[in-house]
């Protein structure tokens, strides 16, 4: 049986996306569901600090990049012509700029005198582990790196098969969000009922829409703010999947680095998410 991945997103850092994904791991565990989180937020992961995992294994994600034969190379230009990236320019012979690369081969391809080869550079690793029931993995750049695709990608190679997948994903809307969502059976919008909230919402429902993915909204922070998400999910016929209400003893346990199952209003707004998740997980099965 293949996995069930659903990846919870948010158009904005801030609005709880990583507090939703490991309290709903946590709780689908305790039920006896098999559920693996991964944390594709790769460039600052941070579900490990609520989970705490026992990690053990650690893999490099290397990327192609290209290399130059020097003694080959006619400098004809042709490698610099097919990159879209910028990554080669040739002068009196091809330089390149690895930093620039994407792996995408093209330069190999297109050279005319096999002057080109590539060779792997590390750009992050990824982790796996577990957290007593919970399988885990996340995914982990190296500082200084540009692109965070080519790690979510090595990380969801790890998804476990026959399990619940929770992908957390990188906030935003931009390359390394479509890289972990493009493939999800069911996508979480994470939002809270702010002006902010609202906004970043629109522009994360765009790229569900153009990702053709189904997803719901989750509220976080509910009575906080105003009526304007709720607002705008009716009249856009999205679903509101949960409100999690605001409450200060939720803000101090994830000031401590715990996590909130228990906690009456957020327990029970994890309960009817866990039960719309477990519907969808039910519905592709049968299909």
């Amino acid at each position: 049986m293949s996995s069930f991945t659903v990846a919870i997103a948010s158009g904005k850092g801030g609005t709880g996306k990583t507090t939703v994904a490991v309290n709903l791991a946590a709780l689908l565990a305790e039920r006896g569901v098999a559920v693996q989180y991964l944390d594709g937020d790769v460039e600052e992961p941070n579900g490990h600090l609520f989970l705490k995992p026992a990690l053990e294994t650690s893999e490099a994600v290397g990327l192609p990049v290209p290399v130059i034969d020097a003694d080959k190379c006619t400098a004809c230009g042709r490698c610099a012509e097919v990159c879209e990236f910028n990554a080669l320019v040739v002068l009196k012979r091809a330089m390149v700029f690895p930093e620039l690369c994407h792996g995408c081969g093209g330069c190999v391809t297109a050279c005319p005198a096999g002057a080109i080869r590539e060779e792997p550079r590390a750009v992050g690793v990824v982790e796996t582990g577990r957290a007593g029931a919970i399988l885990f993995a996340q995914g982990r750049m190296n500082v200084g790196e540009a692109m965070a695709p080519p790690v979510i990608r090595a990380l969801k190679r790890a998804r476990a098969d026959g399990a619940l997948v929770l992908l957390d994903t990188p906030p935003g809307t931009a390359c390394p969000v479509v890289a972990a969502a493009r493939d999800a059976d069911y996508v979480l919008l994470v939002t809270e009922p702010t002006p902010f909230g609202l906004h970043d919402l629109r522009l994360a429902v765009e790229l569900m829409r153009r990702l053709e993915r189904p997803f719901g909204v989750v509220i976080n922070r509910a009575g906080s703010g105003d009526d304007a998400v709720n607002r705008f999910c009716r009249e856009a016929h999205i679903p509101v999947l949960a409100e999690i209400p605001d409450d200060r003893a939720a803000a101090e346990a994830y000031s401590r680095g715990e996590l909130m199952n228990g906690l009456p209003g957020f327990q029970q707004a994890l309960d009817r998410l866990s039960e719309r998740i477990l519907s969808e997980m039910s519905e592709k099965v049968r299909a």
